[in-house]
């Protein structure tokens, strides 16, 4: 008979997070197929699990993935882990679990800790629907991007982001989504230094780049999604304060100006001015 893979969440950062369930299963099992095993190491050795540790991504070699094939058709059971939290959320696993489903192998999940979750539950922001983006990418252009198409999503949006990206993404996300959009910053969520910072996209910005602390760990962004009556009052705003300006300013300068004071895209404003030239005009 064929063994079971047990996918199994661990602690995010505080050790006692760990379920009694996840201990035993990771005690029984004969195998454990992990994200890194020099960092899970420090896990089995605090819970005293003896166990052996196998490396595996997603990314790895085909070896890796047979190796745990093998054990399983041999009627060995193995649990898979991530670094910290639950496997194949924005972590390693998604390509096992695949194929043990497609191989006919017994997949068994444990629930446990999550930083999506734990991020959403605190942050004071509707939870009844939600979507999570994982890490956005790392070059501006390709963000930029990413968050235009979500600009207009309605549920509340769920980031991870890397510490030396944070300012520049909030930027990004301050010149696309407007800067009164409401967002907590979830930071070393149960570690020794977690913050929860709460406001909306400017204040935000000034607490993180008053506070080079606040551009340290791992990180969850958790904003407001769109509010059509919201962004209605924005659009109304910007059109007012692009009226004053171009009275004494010629287009380009007016968006420019624009942008900075309503925390708006310079395009966007830029074509709005046009529109409101020719209209006056």
């Amino acid at each position: 008979m064929a063994g079971t893979l047990f996918v199994v969440a661990t602690p995010i950062g505080n050790m006692d997070d760990i379920s009694a369930r996840a201990v035993s299963v990771l005690q029984s099992v004969d195998l454990i197929a992990a994200e890194d095993t020099r960092h899970s190491g420090r896990l089995m050795s605090h819970f005293q699990i003896t166990t052996p540790l196998v490396a595996y991504h997603d990314h790895g070699s085909e070896a890796q993935g047979e190796r745990i094939f093998s054990a399983l058709d041999a009627g060995q059971d193995v649990a898979l882990i991530s670094d910290a939290g639950t496997p194949l959320v924005s972590d390693p696993g998604y390509r096992l679990v695949r194929n043990a489903r497609e191989r006919a192998y017994k997949v068994i999940p444990l629930p446990g800790a999550c930083a999506v979750i734990t991020a959403l539950s605190a942050a004071g922001l509707p939870s009844d629907r939600f979507c999570f983006e994982g890490f956005l990418p790392a070059k501006q252009s390709q963000r930029r991007k990413a968050l235009e198409s979500l600009a207009s999503e309605t549920r509340t949006l769920i980031f991870y982001e890397a510490p030396h990206r944070i300012v520049a993404t909030v930027e990004d996300l301050i010149d696309l989504f407007g800067a009164e959009r409401e967002v907590t910053l979830a930071r070393e969520l149960t570690k020794t230094y977690e913050t929860l910072l709460n406001g909306n996209l400017t204040e935000l910005l000034v607490q993180i780049k008053g506070d080079v602390n606040q551009q340290k760990g791992e990180m969850v962004l958790v904003v407001r999604g769109f509010d059509g009556v919201q962004q209605g009052a924005q659009e109304q705003e910007e059109e007012r304060v692009l009226k004053l300006l171009l009275v004494d300013l010629p287009v380009k300068q007016a968006a420019g100006l624009a942008a900075k004071i309503c925390g708006a895209q310079r395009n966007a404003l830029y074509k709005k001015a046009l529109i409101l030239k020719d209209i006056s005009g």
